[in-house]
């Protein structure tokens, strides 16, 4: 009498029983596929983030690997290994070619910086688990000598008694130079400055070129004249905002949204606005062609310029453990520096296998371009500052992050970070996605998954604003979150759906394909842009993989 599909009863069952939010999209967002929404709803081009623009494998370097034990590196006889590592990396460091300086396996005590100031080297441990290389640190940084690349900023510190106030506490501390800045394992380039604090250290810059005309997503633009320029350098991009308050670059940053920015937008004027990293694939007359899209236009009152960007290229480290000691936190900004690594200057480079327990912070990166960080794992009983930070940053890849740490911000977007990616990360502890001020724009939240117990209105604000007022915005316009699966934790209550907010100044965000074990609503403002809210999106759950995809083939 009747005849019963199977599939259609298998379709009717999962609707029937499974909450709305577990449903999965069954076609792309609009806003990729709809020319009118996709014109009307500008969307960046993440694909370029990583080693080499995400188009090779991170690499296995074979050739020359030299053993650390050579130089007296012992492992497990619970004697401080310091001297032994800085004189291993004396004297690779002067090696030519490709090295690999291989820690051995056992635990390894280091209570001094290990500095990495050449290309093509690598660090190398024998796995983050337990038969692996573990760097045990028994004391913060704090005891150490003072570095002399973070004199600036103690001079600003002190300069501006940047300090730490919670009267409900009774605190009241100046700022530690490690609440974001510095590391055990620390890449620079020697005697260069990292980052601007004081404009009376403000060095002469090498300028390669004034640029004119360049519209926002585009590879080409024209410039005025080109000084010693040629194809392969990486060099960097500059915009300034020497119009004041009311300059049409901090417009063009905001899109245009009714925020108001903090003061530090105009009251800097020599230090570039919006900064970006390139390398130059052609020089035609008065064109020139980068290999990355332009993240803004260029109009000539912002006196855009190339200058030159002195970087390291083809560092590694990996396959290591940290490990640092139980330690009671004295307040937020007050870090004794339990610092595993800091990122400075390095280009087409790699952090990855590498597990970090009871860190202040785990990697720590400024002036970076083109790095991929990937599968680390942050862990242990002490709260940090931050787990992997994007702070100054260009085209950074942060993949297979796993947070299972309290820490005050799993993942942020600090200030001057563009077109960084975190992708396929997973926060158990604290869960916020940071966005930290400071003109960061275009980044990237891709394919994450949270976990979390909502407040007792039954909202949580995922989408955290840090940063300082006067550097206000929480962020500029276009940032996107793609695909974030939501995990309440605790009963569930399908007749309610979980309000998450946090965000009332971040201008034009796209947040697509936000869905999880709850209906969810969502307050993110101004302007946002919302779409497939409560669907997964099966058919590119990475954003990032898709634009890639797309740009490969």
């Amino acid at each position: 009498m009747f005849k019963f599909n199977i599939k259609i009863i298998f379709i009717a069952f999962v609707t029937l029983f499974l909450s709305p939010t577990s449903l999965f999209s069954q076609d792309l967002p609009k806003i990729i596929t709809d020319k009118k929404i996709a014109s009307q709803n500008y969307l960046p081009d993440y694909s370029y983030a990583g080693y080499h623009f995400g188009e090779v494998q991170l690499p296995q370097k074979t050739t020359q690997v030299i053993n650390a034990t050579n130089y007296g590196v012992i492992a497990n006889d619970d004697l401080d290994d310091s001297k032994a590592l800085l004189k291993a990396i004396k004297e690779v460091s002067v090696m030519s070619g490709d090295v690999v300086l291989q820690l051995p396996a056992g635990r390894l005590i280091l209570s001094d910086i290990l500095y990495i100031e050449r290309s093509n080297f690598v660090l190398r441990g024998m796995g983050s688990g337990k038969e692996g290389t573990e760097i045990f640190c028994p004391r913060p940084m704090m005891y150490l000598k003072a570095p002399e690349s973070l004199k600036e900023l103690r001079e600003y510190l002190t300069t501006f008694d940047k300090r730490q106030i919670e009267k409900q506490n009774n605190i009241d501390l100046p700022f530690s130079q490690y609440a974001w800045s510095g590391g055990f394992i620390w890449t620079q380039v020697p005697n260069e400055r990292v980052k601007s604090y004081l404009e009376k250290y403000d060095p002469k810059t090498t300028v390669y070129a004034k640029v004119l005309a360049g519209k926002r997503g585009a590879n080409t633009f024209t410039v005025s004249e080109v000084t010693g320029l040629k194809v392969g350098d990486v060099v960097e991009l500059q915009l300034f905002n020497k119009e004041g308050e009311n300059s049409e670059l901090i417009k063009t940053l905001y899109n245009n949204a009714k925020v108001k920015p903090g003061s530090h937008h105009w009251k800097f004027p020599t230090l570039p606005i919006v900064r970006q990293e390139v390398e130059i694939v052609k020089i035609a007359a008065n064109k020139i062609t980068i290999k990355t899209p332009l993240l803004l236009e260029i109009k000539p009152n912002y006196q855009a310029q190339l200058v030159e960007w002195k970087h390291l290229s083809e560092v590694g480290i990996e396959h290591i453990r940290f490990t640092f000691p139980d330690a009671p936190r004295v307040a937020h900004h007050v870090e004794q520096g339990y610092n595993a690594i800091f990122l400075t200057r390095i280009f087409n480079s790699w952090v990855r296998d590498v597990v970090i327990h009871n860190a202040d912070s785990g990697v720590l990166t400024e002036e970076i371009a083109n790095v991929t960080i990937e599968d680390i794992v942050t862990n242990g009983t002490n709260i940090a500052h931050y787990t992997v930070a994007m702070g100054g940053v260009h085209n950074v890849l942060v993949k297979n992050l796993k947070v299972y740490n309290n820490a005050v911000h799993p993942v942020s977007f600090n200030t001057f970070s563009t077109k960084d990616v975190y992708q396929n990360c997973e926060i158990f502890a604290n869960a916020n996605l940071d966005q930290h001020a400071g003109a960061n724009h275009q980044n990237l939240f891709d394919n994450v998954k949270v976990h979390f117990t909502p407040k007792e209105d039954n909202s949580y604000p995922l989408f955290l604003a840090g940063g300082a007022d006067y550097w206000k915005p929480s962020h500029g316009a276009f940032t996107t979150f793609w695909n974030i699966d939501v995990d309440v934790i605790g009963k569930l209550d399908n007749s309610k759906p979980v309000l998450l907010n946090g965000m009332n100044d971040g201008p034009f965000a796209r947040l697509i394909g936000v869905h999880g074990n709850q209906n969810f609503k969502i307050e993110y403002g101004p302007d946002a842009y919302i779409e497939s809210l409560n669907q997964s999106i099966q058919k590119a759950p990475s954003l990032y993989d898709y634009q890639l995809k797309k740009r490969m083939h």
